[in-house]
């Protein structure tokens, strides 16, 4: 069943019952599988998030398995080959990589080490890397692609809630009055999310969208917000004032279950509503609408996504939109919820239980004395061996350019791609003395790789991840990894033993790694404690926390059922205690100040143009795996430079063109797409692709001071016409 197949007629030796592999909504999936081969899809309508819908992505995610790029060895760069790798048996590149590691540690210390994780990988795998990172290799520099993705929101959520978490089921957007979506392009990042949607529109509800393109989603809304790239905060500070002004207001909701709004109300003051106008670029009218449709609504929910987050002011956009949600005092109730919806497959339970730089199991602080004690207790370890935290992803690039980390271990991050101003990622991974990467394709960065171990693909391991809600689903196995290749959780304990270090690293199925995590989150706030791999079977999902014991009386249980809904009335947490719904010692939220600052690089006399950088519907990420499917790479081919006839007209450009945008760290030639769904002065860049096709070769290295989250949302740039295509065999030799 290797290779070509010229028949549509095959049918399956079984379905199993699984998840796509690709954004945080995690949809339901039945894979057909015949003698080891994934070869088709049925629809899994019983699963209750996505009822058997599928996007474009889901529909043909299992054709990457039979990909003749699949690695199923372990390679090595070689120069003398004509590829630049050739291959190596699985035990010696274990062993290799474990002297090198070795060699670097006892010659410059436990912190020459390195490691990024993903957030695609189960939570199983986090966890266990988490622990690989701080027990075995002891460094303290570990951290994840999720960087780029959920951090501005979760520091927000944190701040505001006390938790990190979608605060409702998505059901609970059918029936609702008002839907507001701030910065998601919902209908090609999330177009099962579209369909909870367009069932609200249906009984009733007002949809707003706030995007500087017209996205699909916004072409059919019923308030479209054409803000100016990264001025999200003024918007919602703009509009809370209004709110202010006229009394939307929930007054018995602040004054019993919040803090901190006095300070709120006084900042909101100094944005009058031509102010807010001018500096967001959305008409006065539209601010107004947009005020009293959510003010005056008696349910709402409120979302958004990286158009808000990706910004050097990030974490201060995601509160704002917590303080409209807070104002209105529609949360913790039936179809009244805020949330954000998450990018990668795991991007929820990826950044809950270790492999983030501050972060150990059950989200807990790696600073926090009685933290470190409980895991260290349940690592068998002393909690003074335990580093402390660490330094998020670009740092620790910025690490390896000064020569302080020597060594990298990377696994499912292709950093050459996703990190923005990558030409400085490119030399730093030159930089390196030894780099080993884990992966099922060598990506774009792992040319640059000393080795590369085999990895799995989704549907070659089993394990759980936690999708946009909150609920922990199962993946299950459908067929082995092919060859040498090995599930991942394999090769990290198989590295362990090879360095000598095997203790915490002898589990024999992901099953085991479950159970100590549950164990190690016990009393957290991720609390996992009452989750079981038949319970998430049983009940097609569970929300967390899901204890083990009762939080009141501390007595063991063996049926919580989850948390569909944060906040409710009367709901306990162990952080309350029964004070509130919210997870402060007091109970209540708390209001931010979320102040206004412009971009860093914004839009100049020099560089006149907004650019914004985002995804498309058949695309994913770094494109490492959807670029390698043909009916998606059919469906867009290549990035193009997105336009609105306005400013192409004043460039001579016409649809077609080959366009140069530059941006004060480099350029990048593609052919123009003119169209009227975006801001005349903003130019759109999708960025899943590589080489001299990437985005993310313009985009500037500017971080939130708190999430540390990428500016990849706005920088300034030029546009003018090319004068010649671009040099495709540049283009397309391999990127070493």
């Amino acid at each position: 069943m290797t290779g070509m197949r010229l028949s549509t007629s095959v049918e399956p030796d079984r379905l199993v019952k699984t998840h796509c592999c690709f954004c945080g909504q995690q949809c339901g999936i039945q894979l057909k599988v015949r003698d080891n081969e994934v070869i088709g899809f049925e629809p899994w309508e019983d699963f209750p998030f996505n009822r058997g819908m599928l996007c474009p992505k889901g529909v043909k995610r299992y054709l990457q398995g039979s990909h003749p790029d699949r690695l199923t060895t372990a390679v090595r760069r070689d120069p003398s080959a004509v590829s630049g790798f050739s291959p190596l048996p699985y035990a010696e590149a274990i062993s290799r990589v474990a002297a090198e590691i070795s060699r670097i540690q006892q010659t410059h210390g436990a912190g020459a080490i390195g490691v990024l994780g993903g957030a695609s990988l189960t939570t199983e795998k986090t966890y266990l890397l988490g622990k690989f990172a701080r027990v075995c290799l002891k460094t303290p520099f570990i951290d994840y692609n999720g960087r780029l993705c959920m951090v501005s929101a979760g520091a927000a959520n944190k701040k505001a809630f006390g938790i990190d978490r979608t605060t409702n089921p998505w059901s609970d957007m059918v029936g609702t009055d008002v839907i507001w979506v701030a910065g998601s392009n919902v209908a090609e990042c999330s177009p099962i999310t579209t369909n909870y949607m367009w069932q609200a529109r249906e009984q009733g509800a007002k949809i707003i969208i706030q995007d500087p393109r017209i996205t699909p989603a916004a072409r059919t809304c019923d308030l479209y917000l054409p803000v100016k790239p990264g001025r999200d905060a003024a918007l919602f500070a703009g509009v809370l004032q209004i709110m202010i002004e006229r009394d939307w207001l929930d007054h018995a909701f602040i004054d019993s279950h919040t803090v901190g709004f006095e300070q709120v109300a006084e900042y909101c003051r100094e944005w009058t509503l031509p102010r807010t106008a001018d500096v967001t670029g959305v008409p006065q009218r539209a601010l107004m609408q947009a005020a009293e449709w959510w003010g005056t609504a008696k349910t709402s929910f409120l979302f958004h996504a990286r158009g808000i987050e990706h910004h050097s002011n990030g974490v201060q956009n995601s509160l704002g939109t917590i303080n409209l949600v807070l104002a209105s005092g529609r949360i913790g109730k039936p179809k009244s919820g805020y949330g954000t919806i998450v990018g990668q497959a795991n991007g929820q339970g990826g950044r809950e239980h270790g492999q983030k730089c501050d972060q150990l199991p059950g989200w807990r602080d790696i600073s926090n004395p009685e933290h470190r004690r409980y895991v260290a207790g349940v690592w068998g370890i002393d909690e003074q061996e335990l580093p402390g935290p660490g330094v998020d992803a670009y740092e620790l690039f910025r690490k390896i350019d000064r020569g302080e980390i020597k060594g990298l271990l990377s696994i499912c991050f292709n950093p050459k791609v996703s990190l923005p101003d990558n030409t400085f990622i490119t030399r730093c991974l030159e930089k390196l003395e030894f780099y080993a990467a884990i992966d099922f394709f060598l990506n774009d960065s792992a040319w640059h790789a000393d080795v590369v171990l085999p990895g799995s693909l989704q549907e070659e391991d089993e394990g759980t991840v936690t999708q946009v809600e909150g609920r922990i689903i199962k993946i299950n196995k459908a067929v082995d990894c092919p060859g040498e290749a090995r599930e991942d959780w394999r090769i990290i304990q198989d590295i362990a033993q090879a360095l000598g270090r095997p203790h915490g690293f002898t589990f024999t199925e992901p099953r085991e790694i479950f159970e100590e995590l549950r164990v190690a989150s016990k009393g957290g706030v991720a609390d996992y404690s009452g989750v079981t791999y038949e319970k998430i079977t049983q009940q097609l999902g569970v929300f967390w926390p899901c204890y083990s014991e009762d939080p009141r009386t501390g007595t063991a249980i063996d049926d919580h059922p989850g948390t569909p809904r944060l906040f409710e009335h009367g709901s306990y947490n162990p952080v309350a205690r029964g004070v509130g719904p919210f997870y402060f010692p007091d109970g209540r939220a708390r209001f931010n100040v979320a102040d206004y600052r412009p971009p860093v690089d914004d839009a100049s006399d020099e560089y006149p143009i907004y650019l914004t950088t985002g995804r498309v519907v058949s695309q994913f990420l770094s494109g490492t795996q959807t670029r390698r499917i043909g009916p998606l790479v059919k469906q867009y081919a290549e990035p193009r430079i997105e336009m609105h006839p306005r400013l192409a007209a004043k460039l001579g450009i016409v649809d077609g063109d080959w366009t140069t945008a530059e941006t004060r760290r480099g350029t990048i030639t593609l052919k123009a797409q003119v169209v009227r769904t975006i801001r005349p002065d903003t130019i759109f860049i999708p960025y899943h692709w590589a080489g001299r096709k990437s985005a993310n070769q313009l985009t500037v290295a500017a971080q939130d001071p708190i999430s540390k989250i990428p500016q990849y949302k706005v920088c300034g740039c030029r546009l003018r016409k090319a004068e010649a295509p671009p040099d495709y065999a540049a283009i397309l030799e391999p990127q070493q």
